[in-house]
């Protein structure tokens, strides 16, 4: 058995950080807290710092230097939620993962009971939202519309009301981290992935601090993420709408045929322009489905790497000798390796 066997880490505690200065003492506190009261001294806790611009890199580094249960990942610049996510699933080394918002409206008090259903033999286990406080009407009615919606158009069943929260085996998450896709909807690739997964039903919290970081614009991406990288009932929709279309253009040509014949050639402007604005927007509607997915594939085709990281900031020497990539990446790192 290699060196990296023997000292695994239990738990690691995987975070996205943005801007949350306000929020990462009390963060440290809580998920320090429920870390220790479930897995003793083994667990990590990885902050993933996504181009944060309000102190958060320094809070978070400060921070690291102190707890040698800290491993700071800064990203060279914002990626979004998603990308950094997955930096720090594939940079952990736990055996459980445990995947958590900076804003504290997912309680990592919650481990102790997700963590004793994981005993039950499950690869996952997903948060499922039974109450969302702090969160406006739009929010919530939007929200429940985008799942509902979703679930319909994809052909895997990802459930409702469920966020990234969740606590998933490192078996998981290695079939998770070898799926190479840049456009990513982490619930979604966790749902396709299998094995067994169950429903975690909490009540979710109020913001601990700051503003939410996913404004309407956000959610609207990260909407068509989803869409797009589980579902081609876009494609499909165009395809059925070109048709109906079709047909509408083929009646109205035998209309004017018939009319024709029968002498009635009165020219009607209303109708024609009618028609032609008609047409022309479903045309463009057309091509911007198809030029998205088409974009899309064009990204992928490029082969960048997701992400790039400036500095890993860890006072844990382990932590470096039992994660080989995390050592490849320190030696790429423009500051290098910090303690």
């Amino acid at each position: 058995m290699d060196i990296a066997a023997k000292q695994a880490t239990e738990l690691s505690v995987v975070i996205p950080c943005y801007n949350e200065r306000d929020g990462i003492a009390e963060l440290h506190r809580r998920v320090t807290a429920a870390c220790q009261a479930q897995a003793g001294s083994s667990y990590e806790i990885v902050l993933i710092i996504d181009g944060a611009t309000d102190g958060t890199r320094e809070a978070i580094f400060d921070l690291s230097r102190k707890d040698s249960h800290i491993v700071a990942i800064d990203l060279s610049r914002n990626y979004g939620h998603q990308i950094a996510l997955s930096a720090g699933l594939e940079l952990c080394r736990g055996e459980r993962i445990l995947v958590l918002d900076a804003d504290l409206q997912d309680p990592p008090e919650l481990l102790g009971p997700m963590m004793a259903k994981m005993d039950d033999g499950f690869d996952v286990v997903y948060g499922q939202r039974l109450k969302r406080d702090g969160e406006s009407l739009f929010k919530r009615t939007s929200a429940s519309l985008f799942y509902r919606l979703l679930r319909r158009m994809v052909d895997i069943d990802i459930a409702a009301d469920t966020g990234d929260f969740r606590l998933m085996s490192r078996r998981a998450v290695d079939h998770l981290n070898a799926m190479p896709e840049r456009y990513r909807f982490i619930r979604g690739m966790v749902t396709w992935i299998g094995l067994r997964q169950t429903a975690f039903h909490y009540h979710r919290q109020a913001r601990f601090a700051g503003t939410t970081h996913y404004p309407l614009r956000k959610m609207v991406l990260l909407a068509m993420d989803a869409m797009t990288s589980f579902s081609i009932a876009p494609l499909r929709f165009a395809s059925h709408l070109g048709m109906i279309f079709g047909l509408i253009g083929l009646a109205a040509l035998v209309y004017t045929i018939v009319s024709w014949l029968e002498g009635n050639v009165i020219p009607g402007w209303t109708s024609l322009a009618a028609i032609v604005l008609i047409l022309g927007s479903v045309q463009l509607l057309v091509l911007g489905i198809f030029g998205e997915y088409l974009g899309r594939m064009y990204m992928e085709t490029k082969r960048r790497p997701l992400y790039i990281v400036n500095e890993i900031v860890c006072s844990d020497p382990i932590a470096e000798d039992t994660n080989s990539h995390v050592h490849r990446l320190r030696t790429l790192v423009s500051g290098g390796a910090r303690a």
